[in-house]
């Protein structure tokens, strides 16, 4: 899919950015009910969640970690949830306030997840690729992930969709997906429904309901099967048939470059 600049032709908006299409496909899996919480790095679901409460999800409730913000007004957009300026929203709470909500399990519904390696069950790792005594890359630590067992449903995202990142068996294992699959998922008991939902620059994948595993749901407009199986560092499961991801509307595009009115999504 190509970049654009925003511009328009005869008074419609210019085609979708991968960012927007992005942000399109996480809002289209945010529901009226759904209480979403997010990370600190990103710019992404804080979009895609106020997408969402603009179109089909008013009642929708989404808190930006870091700030705190519950429902930031967003516009602009800005790329961290640690910018002040989310704490112009509905209200904000502390965030030893947010971290027990997590550990509760019955508050949020979605939590948004990424990772420096994701695998073919889930599993996120924000901690070192490596050998953790002496590991090649370090992140930021568990930060939020082990919560991700506790809360309705995981909705993963990333920019980077590559063998590096989408390995069989993450390095470290700081935010649960499925584990192992499902006879360790079965025996962890844990409470959450687990990843629904992996969306990124070339596709949309879902998981295979008997395996756990990723399984190829569409390839986003210009984008081949191949070109995701060759991207992908463990054998994805296949459909017989993969669908082209479903564009955004023009309204949905205007809507988004309203939030995000700096250009964020549009490489700006």
């Amino acid at each position: 899919m190509s970049r654009t600049d925003g511009r328009t032709n005869g008074g419609s908006p210019a085609g979708p950015t991968i960012g927007e299409l992005m942000a399109v496909e996480l809002a289209r899996r945010l529901r009226d009910d759904d209480v979403a919480v997010m990370g600190t790095a990103s710019a992404l679901p804080q979009i895609a969640c106020r997408l969402a409460k603009e179109t089909h999800a008013p009642d929708l409730w989404f808190v930006a970690g870091g700030t705190c913000g519950v429902n930031p007004h967003l516009a602009p957009a800005v790329p961290s949830c640690c910018d002040e300026d989310l704490l112009r929203a509905d209200t904000a709470v502390p965030l030893s306030d947010v971290v027990l909500l997590e550990g509760r399990g019955d508050v949020f519904t979605v939590f948004f997840s990424g990772g420096l390696q994701i695998d073919a069950h889930g599993n996120c790792n924000l901690v070192s690729v490596g050998d953790r005594t002496r590991p090649s890359l370090r992140g930021p630590g568990t930060v939020g992930l082990p919560f991700l067992a506790r809360v309705g449903r995981v909705l993963i995202y990333t920019m980077a969709h590559n063998p590096r990142t989408f390995v069989e068996r993450v390095d470290f294992l700081g935010g649960p997906g499925f584990l192992d699959g499902p006879a360790s998922w079965a025996a962890a008991g844990l409470t959450g429904g687990g990843p629904a939902a992996v969306v990124t620059p070339l596709c949309t994948l879902g998981f295979d309901p008997q395996t756990l595993r990723m399984r190829l749901e569409t390839v986003h407009p210009g984008v081949t099967v191949q070109q995701v199986v060759e991207a992908t560092g463990f054998e994805l499961a296949l459909p017989e048939v993969v669908p082209a991801t479903t564009p955004p509307t023009d309204e949905q595009i205007a809507i988004l470059r309203s939030i995000d009115s700096g250009g964020l999504l549009r490489g700006r």
